[in-house]
């Protein structure tokens, strides 16, 4: 966020794309030196399961884009939605079929893998709004030029990052499931706070306060979301499973966005501050209603696993 608020206000906003020019060249070489080759295997790619995948997701977020603009009961809007729905559908028999599926229908058999994907959709929905809104609030409301802006984000970056270091050595004496709850509170506590900005609010109280819950949130949920999201995956189905967490969590970002955007654009299209603010707040409200049914998703899909698995373990130990 920050080498990004330089490099616009020096150059131009295009100028962050090229921000992970040099980041990825250093992974290639990386990559090169310390990933250790795999045996290659024979079989043939699920080219229909990548099309329809593509286009399906892409139908739906057009369908939910448009509905900002010319709303939900617009030809196009409707269209876009139906074609992405039925291109779903498509999509999961032909998992069934395919012989190598680019999605193995059976990653969703683990009540931890499936509530994984889906709280991980739903809260990266939540944070892209959160950063995209939160931008424009601090720009357009307070007047910040964009490397202000992204030195305004440092508070939840920093404890996201100390937080994130801690979160190995808390593992070894929290469960994971704590850590995921705490993570998913704390986040929704500070993105309601959030929500309630006004014209007249300060940075430090509205805005820098609640980052900081948001960043120990954040630096809590991903370790054991990543954990959840692969547990008890054979090995020949473990690189699918990262596959599909890694695509949870980009449709997550792009489709509760969209949805987002649509929220805030239902207030007004007026560039008045109060307008923006108006968006921001609706926005951020709708951002917070996802972090809650994901709080909600945790408590019912990966507890019950987990008091489950904990019960066969002290019955396991009480037999020896």
């Amino acid at each position: 966020m920050v080498i990004g608020g330089v490099l616009t206000e020096a150059i131009s906003w295009r100028a962050g794309f090229f921000i992970n020019l040099p980041i990825g060249a250093v992974m290639i070489v990386l990559a090169v030196r310390f990933l250790v080759e795999q045996p290659r295997s024979s079989g043939r790619f699920d080219v229909p399961g990548a099309v329809l995948s593509t286009l399906g997701v892409g139908a739906i977020i057009l369908g939910i884009i448009e509905s900002s603009e010319s709303g939900w009961d617009a030809p196009l809007t409707i269209l876009s939605l139906g074609l992405g729905v039925v291109l779903l559908v498509a999509l999961v028999i032909n998992e069934k079929r395919a012989e190598q599926a680019i999605m193995p229908l059976g990653l969703f058999a683990s009540r931890a893998r499936s509530g994984a994907y889906a709280i991980r959709f739903l809260y990266l929905g939540a944070m892209m709004g959160f950063f995209f809104f939160v931008t424009q609030f601090l720009q357009n409301v307070l007047g910040w030029n964009p490397l202000q802006a992204g030195l305004g984000f440092l508070p939840m970056t920093v404890v996201n990052f100390a937080v994130a270091l801690a979160v190995p050595r808390l593992n070894r004496r929290v469960p994971s499931f704590a850590l995921l709850a705490t993570g998913l509170a704390l986040t929704l506590v500070g993105m309601h706070w959030l929500s309630l900005v006004s014209i007249d609010s300060s940075y430090a109280l509205r805005v820098g306060l609640p980052m900081i819950l948001i960043g120990f949130g954040q630096g809590l949920t991903f370790a054991p979301l990543t954990s959840y999201g692969i547990a008890d995956v054979t090995a020949h189905d473990a690189g699918a499973a990262s596959g599909l967490l890694n695509t949870t969590h980009q449709l997550g970002s792009s489709v509760g966005l969209a949805i987002l955007v649509a929220l805030g654009a239902n207030v007004g299209d007026s560039g008045t501050a109060a307008n923006i603010v108006a968006r921001v707040t609706a926005a951020l409200s709708g951002a917070s209603a996802l972090l809650l049914i994901a709080l909600v998703v945790a408590f019912a899909v990966i507890l019950p696993r987990e008091l489950a698995r904990r019960t066969d373990l002290s019955g396991a130990q009480a037999r020896r």
